[in-house]
């Protein structure tokens, strides 16, 4: 799924007549990476923003857009479970995967029963 971060790289190198290699080459990566971080594959390297920033000149407006994409891309789709118990990690793992064929409802009952949530 392309993300907001894919999008400003794309509109950045549509601007200026860049294909994907251009790009990919200038942030030291292959294509095929570069494509998997705008599809929401992988996730933008932190050292990309400064160098997104030097070779397309960008100004204060489109830095702070850069951030939001950047900081969108990091940290979507992610939970830190770290200082979570191996036997938790795997029922938060499978809830994940069985997320679609559970009964919405049933789980918002459950956790507004459980948990206050709403």
């Amino acid at each position: 799924m392309v993300n907001n971060f894919g999008k400003f790289c794309r509109k950045l190198r549509i601007d200026r007549n860049e294909l994907l290699y251009d790009m990919a080459k200038m942030l030291g990566v292959s294509s095929a990476f570069l494509s998997k971080v705008e599809n929401g594959r992988k996730k933008p390297p932190v050292e990309w923003r400064e160098k997104i920033i030097q070779a397309y000149g960008l100004d204060a407006e489109a830095i702070r857009q850069l951030d939001r994409c950047m900081y969108e891309a990091q940290n979507y789709d992610s939970i830190d479970m770290s200082h979570f118990s191996d036997p938790d990690k795997m029922l938060m793992l499978n809830f994940a995967r069985k997320l679609n064929s559970i009964d919405k409802e049933k789980l918002r009952e459950f956790l507004k029963k459980e948990v206050g949530d709403e």
